[in-house]
């Protein structure tokens, strides 16, 4: 009976939503879910169609009474076996720690991807108009540029490959 309130306690919304797991872990996660209620409900469906076997009707149809009545000692007999589940226990133990550390990990990630976005965030917010932007600060921020344009400038090239095509003619009116 434990089992079953400690099946029932589980909010998995939460666990979906609120602990920001990968993919594999979530589908993991959904899989082990469904074999758990794939299991109880045909666990619960054995349960409700035990059969009861009328034992006198086949002693009035059977000649080998003898058949009949090992049958009827052999269900009297008949005792219900219990499983050891310590190894599956380890099985799922060894799954918990898996998902644990993919867990971890994908915090991690998620926690190093959330600085960088608040860091990014805050420069947006911070910079200055692009129109109050001089050349140097923008070489400043992007070197490449700087490197681009000198390399052009000692090939002789004076015009960027594709600027007319995209932005048009340049002209001062």
């Amino acid at each position: 009976m434990a089992a079953k309130s400690a099946a029932t306690a589980v909010d998995w919304t939460k666990i979906y939503t609120g602990l920001g797991l990968d993919k594999t872990t979530l589908t993991s996660l959904q899989s082990f879910r469904a074999r758990h209620s794939t299991a109880v409900s045909k666990n619960s469906a054995l349960k409700a169609t035990v059969p009861q076997i009328d034992l006198s009707h086949y002693k009035n149809v059977l000649k080998d009474q003898q058949a009949v009545s090992l049958a009827e000692k052999v269900l009297k007999d008949f005792k219900a076996v219990d499983y050891d589940v310590a190894k599956w226990n380890d099985v799922v133990g060894a799954f918990e720690g898996k998902a644990v550390i993919a867990a971890k990990e994908t915090l991690s990630k998620i926690q190093t991807e959330s600085s960088s976005l608040q860091t990014t965030l805050s420069n947006i917010q911070d910079a200055r108009p692009f129109e109050d932007l001089t050349v140097d600060e923008v070489a400043k921020a992007r070197p490449e540029i700087s490197k681009a344009v000198e390399t052009m400038v000692k090939k002789g090239k004076w015009s960027v490959p594709g600027y007319r095509e995209k932005f048009g003619e340049f002209s001062l009116m």
